[in-house]
């Protein structure tokens, strides 16, 4: 899953939410300098990929980008998940609620933010990334920046042609995946936040 994803799969937590984000830039024991429920983020961030991954809607939907994503399709698939959702919240009034609190989040704890992620945050911020999903236009882009991160990818038309072709079928992989993941996020976070602090 993608950013926004990891933001409303955080369940209007604001610390859960940041440890959430920043789990990728986050390595080894670094998890455990942070507060217990920026921790719960953290490792929810992780279930919440891995269960993905696992999934067979998902396997399912890297079937029609793997042709010309190779094994680059699963990240391109977190890319299509974020659309959809950000197509389902705009639907119901609620996306740029969704991105502008998760915007204000970060930023009140930027100072214990990973210094990469520091880096990062003001085009999250510039080009409203979180908003921006719902359209074509910045999904090609996001395509582009997949390609961009990878080693061996150097063009992400082919790719965004085959979400063009496959776009209905892979949003009927996203709405049988993402209760799914939404049920099951929110029983991993209760137990997260019900164990005792590291």
């Amino acid at each position: 899953m993608n950013y926004l994803a990891h933001a409303y799969l955080s369940f209007g937590m604001a610390d859960v939410l940041v440890g959430n984000l920043i789990s990728d830039f986050v390595k080894g024991k670094q998890q455990y300098t942070y507060s217990h429920r920026i921790w719960c983020g953290i490792r929810l961030h992780r279930f919440i990929d891995t269960y993905t991954d696992a999934h067979e809607a998902t396997k399912q939907a890297k079937t029609y980008l793997q042709p010309s994503a190779g094994r680059y399709a699963g990240a391109f698939v977190d890319v299509v998940y974020d659309h959809f959702l950000a197509q389902h919240l705009a639907a119901n009034n609620q996306l740029q609620t969704t991105a502008t609190y998760c915007y204000q989040s970060l930023l009140l704890q930027q100072p214990i933010l990973p210094e990469r992620f520091v880096l990062m945050l003001p085009h999250m911020l510039r080009h409203n990334w979180l908003g921006n999903y719902q359209h074509l236009w910045a999904m090609e882009k996001s395509f582009g920046g997949v390609v961009h991160r990878s080693n061996y990818l150097t063009d992400a038309s082919p790719v965004y042609a085959a979400f063009i072709t496959h776009y209905d079928a892979l949003k009927t992989c996203y709405q049988a995946f993402f209760p799914m993941v939404n049920k099951t996020a929110a029983s991993f976070l209760v137990d997260c936040l019900a164990m005792q602090p590291h």
